[in-house]
């Protein structure tokens, strides 16, 4: 059997809070109705942070403990943990993955964090991937990490109703080395700076601090800096990055891109999601559309996956895709065969 690494398994943490398409509807304060946020954006809840306990960090902890339990993988057997959860997070300039490191009792490995927005799960699969396979050291990894950006939406702000989608929750993914099944192929990954100050949070960096006078409307402000050019360049080249990723990870992998059978693809609006179904040669039934979580960020493809597998949409022979799409701007793809690793 050739050197491969492979999926053990997953875990989620979802808030039990939910905020729904008419909440999304009245916090739009008429720019939007409840009808609209349904069929349109293709949300009917998203789950949101609890007041306590639903931190970035902490809900990757979550994640990462169910992922044990999922698993049965000892905690000390884990060698390295990617951190894939967002900066925003329960405090600033602390490291995550040390910190859920420390809490799931992960204390023979090291940590490191990651960052490539919504892209992140896809691209530390790949690095990890790589590590693994370079390092002999290294036969076991947990990627894992929480998402709550949607905090800093600003709901009467027109230019935004991309991001009304985001939601809260962890995700983790534990991969190992020779595991005999779920193999995780190759991934390929596409950044264009142009858009690298496309979108953002305003107020709380070096350039724009926080002060007495903008500090209500700083804890509001995640906005396109550059809504026109933004839209513009990515009709320009989102779609055709994405296809780049998809086909460059097929090819990369050996696999034909016809024997694709399940996608694992973030949360967009609904006629985003028709069309990437429709473009792939896939039937509806072959993805899952994730209109009652919302957008958890770089933890929908984790999402995507598990649901996947307990609905039965996924078995020996699958070929599997993740896609993901991240601002700054980022696009990834990559390609799993679950089931038995053949020599």
């Amino acid at each position: 059997m050739e050197n491969h690494v492979g999926i053990v398994g997953t875990g989620l943490y979802i808030p039990e809070t939910f905020m729904t398409a008419k909440d999304i509807a009245e916090e739009t304060k008429g720019l939007w109705t409840e009808e609209a946020v349904k069929e349109k954006l293709g949300i009917n809840r998203k789950p949101i942070p609890a007041k306590e306990g639903d931190g970035t960090q902490e809900m990757g902890v979550k994640a990462g403990k169910k992922a044990l339990e999922n698993t049965g993988v000892d905690p000390m057997d884990i060698d390295l943990i990617i951190c894939m959860g967002e900066e925003w997070k329960e405090y600033p300039l602390t490291t995550s993955g040390i910190y859920i490191q420390e809490q799931i009792g992960a204390k023979n490995a090291w940590a490191i964090d990651v960052q490539q927005r919504c892209c992140t799960t896809v691209a530390a699969m790949k690095i990890a991937k790589d590590m693994m396979m370079a390092d002999s050291n290294i036969n076991t990894a947990m990627i894992v990490g929480g998402y709550r950006n949607g905090d800093f939406v600003d709901y009467t702000d027109k230019s935004m109703s991309m991001m009304y989608n985001l939601s809260a929750g962890g995700g983790a993914i534990i991969l190992k080395k020779n595991y005999g099944k779920n193999a995780l192929l190759s991934s390929h990954i596409l950044t264009d700076g142009s858009l690298a100050r496309s979108a953002g949070v305003e107020y709380g960096g070096t350039e724009k601090p926080i002060t007495s006078e903008n500090a209500e409307e700083a804890n509001k402000s995640l906005r396109l800096f550059q809504p026109q050019f933004m839209k513009e360049r990515l009709n320009e080249v989102s779609m055709k990055n994405w296809v780049s990723c998809i086909d460059q990870a097929f090819i990369k992998s050996g696999v034909k891109k016809e024997e694709l059978g399940y996608l694992a693809v973030l949360h967009f609006k609904k006629s985003m999601h028709m069309y990437m179904i429709d473009l792939l040669g896939l039937t509806e039934e072959q993805s899952i559309y994730l209109s009652d979580y919302g957008h958890m960020g770089q933890v929908d493809q984790i999402l995507s996956l598990e649901l996947a597998l307990k609905e039965g949409k996924i078995e020996n022979g699958t070929v599997i895709s993740m896609i993901a799409a991240g601002i700054g701007y980022a696009w990834a793809a990559n390609v799993i065969k679950w089931g038995p690793v053949n020599n």
